[in-house]
């Protein structure tokens, strides 16, 4: 019989890792803790496993505190303790939408080629001079063409601060990035050419030059994998909200 009562002690023991004030604080108060630091990469060292007991001890001797005092009753307490079970609901809620729904490779890959579409073809890199008057466009463009440097003039006259400050480069982009007037005079343009009169837009006029072209340089479907996935994950929840909102008769 004692030796009974023994093992039945230890195992007590062993499924608290305390008694505060003669109540037991159980071990699972401590894995709960481990298994959320566990998700973020840490790893549960010996050192963590002391620090988490330490934490949880503490916790119920806070707790104890607060309960003698009545704190628990009061109407303050009750809304806060509303309001974060319905955050850890909504939370479940959407973490076993998402596990039930995942995204597929297929799904991916499929969003993949789309962005691969979208933005294949040429890439150029271009310069250009923003200026407010076609007159000030037209003189740049002779001037070009008297043996001026594009770069030069750019950095003196350009409105565009940030480009103009690099000799009005622009580096290399998609033409569909720039506004339809700028797209439709760069594709014009071979390797080394400027345009031969100001190019209208929203923001003044532009004299634009190509120093190079390219293929596009689109990034592996390995590389982009998990912004795909983040993202269609993320439209996948926000479409599920939509239509739980949709469907719920709100009145």
């Amino acid at each position: 019989m004692a030796g009974l009562m023994a093992l039945a002690s230890h195992a007590a023991v062993a499924q608290n890792v305390a008694i505060v004030n003669g109540k037991a604080v159980p071990k699972s108060r401590v894995d709960s803790l481990a298994q959320q630091i566990a998700k973020s990469g840490r790893p549960i060292t010996p050192e963590i496993e002391t620090q988490l007991r330490e934490e949880v001890i503490a916790r119920e001797v806070f707790m104890q505190e607060a309960e003698k005092q009545g704190l628990s009753a009061s109407d303050d307490f009750k809304a806060q303790m509303e309001l974060a079970r319905q955050t850890l609901l909504i939370r479940e809620l959407f973490a076993d939408y998402q596990k039930k729904n995942p995204v597929t490779d297929a799904d991916l890959k499929a969003e993949y080629d789309k962005f691969a579409a979208s933005n294949g073809g040429k890439e150029y890199k271009a310069r250009h001079i923003l200026v407010d008057k076609e007159a000030d466009a037209k003189a740049i463009i002779a001037s070009l063409k008297k043996g001026a440097k594009f770069e030069d003039i750019a950095k003196k006259q350009s409105k565009d601060a940030g480009s103009g400050a690099k000799g009005g480069d622009l580096d290399w982009a998609n033409p569909s990035s720039y506004v339809p007037e700028f797209t439709e005079a760069l594709i014009k343009l071979n390797k080394g050419q400027t345009t031969d009169v100001p190019v209208k837009s929203q923001f003044g006029y532009h004299v634009i030059r190509v120093d190079d072209i390219r293929n596009a340089q689109l990034p592996s479907f390995q590389e982009v994998k998990p912004q795909i996935a983040q993202q269609m994950q993320q439209q996948k929840l926000a479409a599920f909200q939509e239509d739980l909102r949709k469907k719920a008769k709100i009145e």
